[in-house]
């Protein structure tokens, strides 16, 4: 057998990687002692990232404690997967760092069910965002093993990936395809496998310890394990691609980036990613450009050419100026290239055997705890978008149902704030209020305009989301001067906000610039954006909504029929025949009464694709 050995925190810890059926029975027993100790680090490498890909291969498991951990050849088949599988089944508990992954791969690789293995988890990346969600450039330890390990095993504990990159270029390899072309026995790639076991074996203590010293509650931790097994769920079923339209629509993406780059170069733009060269033809043409960046230069980003296009952030006409048409060529070719690359490339890249499209949904993306999809970032699409959701279907005999939440960040805002006018509109206002033009009337009296509505309503969201008086003014079309008005209107008529935020960012400041949310969790302020606390409050408040609506939807028999949360919305694949007995469903699931104020969904029936929800013909 071989054993490597590595200094961890002043120990000599041991990486055995056993080569024959009696090495395997070795580490089999070792693994029935450590199951009576306590819970086994269990870790995987493979040949990639995307788990549901043709040719993807499942390479190692990796088992471990403090002091020693087994690398099991998977690849090599025969004894080493009885062996693996034996272990997989029988230990109680697992530690794993970052378990969506692992169990994906191990349920599609190894036919060990997400069902029977995330029970017997711990993740100790869930934990580390509970304690500190904060990456270490945003002035946190980070979620990753390797800043963990270093801030609470061993400074100087290795970046195995970053070293094994290292050891890829040295043999021709690279980062991309290094996982899956280097040698099953290189001593580096056997010793770090097993390294980040004994790690995530000792990081765990720690920070079960710091989430006990917090005072961070055990019932929160059990439910963001249980929010991560559900988003697991809905990755491993996945949508069904559109190939055909995809291609199509991959060839038009292609064609309208090219149109438009063609025009901005009319303009003297060669490049329409060369922010000079946009800046000195615009300012050619009669253009006032007054931002600028960090740097000193010009700034033309994209919220700049919005509003020289005459745009608001969803791309609809303000009708505040006349369009510049450069602007909006440059603006329409990036969006263009940016979608074909981000999107239909990417779904034609990691499509599956059957057809399918698995998006990665981060359960813990945000310091809030806001969920994010990515491969690709179907959540950045624009509200409006119906061309990218058209590529992804719903299952056959089956419609795309998609139930929203109504209004859910101001609901969230009068609950937490106890805005009392707001909470009564709420209340008593029915299924069909409006907030904005309730406020608006307020403000403005029964006479209350649409545009009255929509300057009111930027005001909300500028309490929401922490957006400036330039930022409203650019996505409601009004001038500045209109938006400080109407914002000290509404300051004026819901008092409560204001002293919600003075009162937040108190607290805030007494426990080590630290928001705590309505359900426990920490939430570290940047000290030069303490009036952020208002956004985190609401959206990490909005988001465990969300999360509570996946478990009632579970606990009512919808988790197989569920495909993605989606900001504060459950995108479903129902039976076309059951659609509203289904709708009904998601509504119940997602409708509570939170602080006095009702928190209602609606859901949507629409076609066979997503698009439908949205205008598509499909």
């Amino acid at each position: 057998m071989l054993t490597y050995r590595h200094p961890v925190a002043g120990d000599v810890v041991n990486i055995h990687v056993p080569a024959t059926p009696e090495e395997l029975d070795a580490f089999v027993d070792w693994a029935q002692r450590a199951n009576e100790r306590g819970p086994i680090a269990l870790d995987t490498e493979t040949s990639g990232l995307d788990v549901f890909s043709d040719g993807y291969r499942l390479r190692t498991v990796q088992f471990g404690d403090a002091h020693d951990a087994w690398v099991i050849h998977w690849e090599r088949g025969g004894h080493f997967r009885r062996a693996a599988l034996k272990v997989l089944t029988r230990t109680r508990r697992f530690l794993i760092h970052n378990a969506a992954f692992d169990w994906l791969v191990l349920d599609r690789h190894a036919g060990t069910p997400l069902e029977d293995l995330a029970p017997r988890t711990r993740d100790t990346k869930v934990m580390a965002a509970l304690v500190d969600p904060r990456q270490p450039q945003e002035g946190g330890i980070g979620t990753g093993l390797k800043p963990l390990s270093a801030h609470h095993v061993d400074r100087t504990a290795p970046d195995t990936q970053g070293d094994l990159t290292a050891v890829f270029r040295s043999l021709g390899l690279t980062k991309a395809n290094g996982f899956a072309l280097i040698d099953i026995d290189n001593p580096t790639y056997n010793l770090y496998a097993g390294l980040d076991v004994v790690l995530l074996a000792r990081v765990e203590p720690c920070l079960a310890e710091e989430l006990a010293r917090l005072g961070v509650r055990e019932r929160l931790i059990d439910y963001e394990h249980e929010i991560a097994r559900i988003c697991a769920h809905m990755q491993r079923r996945g949508l069904i691609l559109d190939d055909q339209f995809t291609r199509e629509l991959d060839a038009a993406l292609c064609e309208e980036a090219r149109q438009n780059a063609e025009t901005a170069a009319r303009y003297g733009v060669e490049s329409v990613n060369s922010n000079k060269q946009i800046a000195e033809a615009l300012t050619g043409m009669g253009e006032t450009l007054t931002e600028q960046t960090a740097s000193g230069a010009v700034k033309v980003d994209k919220a700049v050419l919005l509003a020289l296009a005459d745009m608001d952030l969803q791309w609809k006409r303000l009708g505040v100026r006349t369009p510049n048409p450069l602007a909006e060529a440059v603006l329409r070719s990036k969006r263009a290239g940016k979608w074909r690359s981000a999107y239909a490339e990417t779904f034609l890249e990691t499509v599956d055997a059957s057809g399918r499209v698995h998006p990665f949904v981060n359960s813990l993306a945000a310091r809030t705890g806001r969920m994010s999809v990515t491969r690709p970032a179907l959540q950045t699409l624009p509200s409006s978008d119906q061309m990218i959701r058209r590529c992804l279907l719903a299952d056959e005999g089956h419609v795309m149902l998609s139930t929203d939440f109504q209004a859910v960040e101001m609901r969230v805002l009068a609950a937490l704030a106890d805005v009392k006018r707001m909470k009564e509109g709420f209340q008593s206002g029915g299924s069909d209020f409006d907030i904005h033009m309730f406020t608006a009337r307020l403000i403005k009296g029964p006479a209350a305009t649409a545009k009255d509505r929509k300057l009111f309503k930027g005001a909300g969201f500028g309490k929401v989301y922490g957006g400036g008086i330039t930022t409203l003014a650019r996505q409601t079309g009004a001038t500045e001067d209109e938006i400080r008005r109407a914002v000290n209107a509404y300051d004026a008529t819901f008092p409560e906000i204001r002293r919600a935020s003075a009162r937040w960012q108190r607290e805030a400041r007494a426990t080590g610039m630290v928001t705590v949310s309505a359900t426990g969790r920490r939430m570290p302020l940047d000290r030069d954006r303490t009036y952020a606390v208002v956004n985190y409050q609401c959206q990490s408040a909005a988001r465990d909504l969300l999360g509570q609506a996946l478990l009632n939807a579970e606990s009512a028999g919808l988790l197989d029929a569920m495909r993605l949360p989606i900001h504060d919305e459950i995108l479903a694949s129902v039976p076309a025949g059951e659609a509203e007995e289904f709708a009904r469903e998601f509504e119940r699931a997602m409708t509570f009464d939170l602080f006095g104020v009702p928190i209602v969904a609606t859901a949507d029936i629409g076609g066979r694709s997503w698009g439908s929800l949205y205008g598509a013909d499909f």
